[in-house]
């Protein structure tokens, strides 16, 4: 531990330590605040169970099975795609010799070490490998999502009284199932959106720094100030 420290700067740790400040910051008010309702995501959260209850109304759930396993596909690609970056990261400690000969012809004052290199690489495998976790958790919420819906009653049973339930717990268990869903999904497109910004820290700490910044006010923008955002405004 204490040789890695070595090899970072003041400067280093500080770009490091706002990254995860902001970071954690930004999905704290998101999700966890009053804040998130007011949000884009926190918006398509109400529509979400308010789709499941309009499917209670409904006999034929082809429509509902298919709007699910599109996003259940969606969590798939960016698993797949998160393990395609994982194994990109390996293959770049495996060329560290060669990405450093690189950075020494580029007109920029870098004088990265072999371990800070290494160190770098690490830490963005390390966010990819968070955001295919949760990709991953995803996919498979969304296919429990999947089975409540078809475990909640046709409208046709519950009419003529052949379900002992009027289907909206069921519904609801739907809803919540997909909302948790979507929760890790969008903390997964998050850190790749992150990961975007961690990658500044390869020309240096400054414009780590500055690349964090900028995912956030960009991040910032889709969910409180976007074109989407403002369509779903009452």
């Amino acid at each position: 531990m204490s040789a890695f420290l070595d090899s970072l700067t003041l400067l280093d740790q500080i770009s490091i330590l706002f990254f995860l400040f902001v970071w954690i910051l930004f999905e704290i008010v998101n999700d966890h605040t009053a804040i998130k309702k007011h949000s884009l995501s926190g918006i398509m959260t109400a529509q979400r169970t308010q789709w499941m209850l309009v499917m209670v109304r409904r006999d034929m759930r082809m429509i509902d099975t298919q709007i699910n396993g599109g996003l259940q596909r969606g969590a798939a690609f960016f698993a797949s795609t998160s393990i395609i970056a994982i194994g990109g990261c390996f293959a770049l400690l495996g060329s560290t010799d060669i990405v450093l000969q690189v950075f020494q012809d580029i007109p920029i004052k870098n004088n990265v070490s072999r371990g800070l290199w290494q160190t770098k690489v690490l830490g963005l495998a390390l966010i990819f490998t968070y955001d295919f976790f949760k990709f991953g958790w995803s996919y498979r919420l969304y296919n429990y999502c999947g089975i409540l819906i078809g475990a909640t009653p046709l409208a046709t049973d519950i009419a003529n009284n052949d379900s002992h339930t009027d289907g909206s717990k069921e519904a609801l268990r739907a809803a919540n199932m997909n909302i948790i869903a979507a929760r890790h999904f969008s903390a997964g497109l998050r850190g790749i959106f992150f990961a975007s910004g961690y990658m500044g820290w390869f020309i240096g700490p400054k414009m780590f720094i500055a690349s964090t910044l900028f995912i956030l006010l960009v991040l910032i923008r889709r969910q409180f100030y976007s074109n989407a955002r403002n369509v779903l405004d009452d």
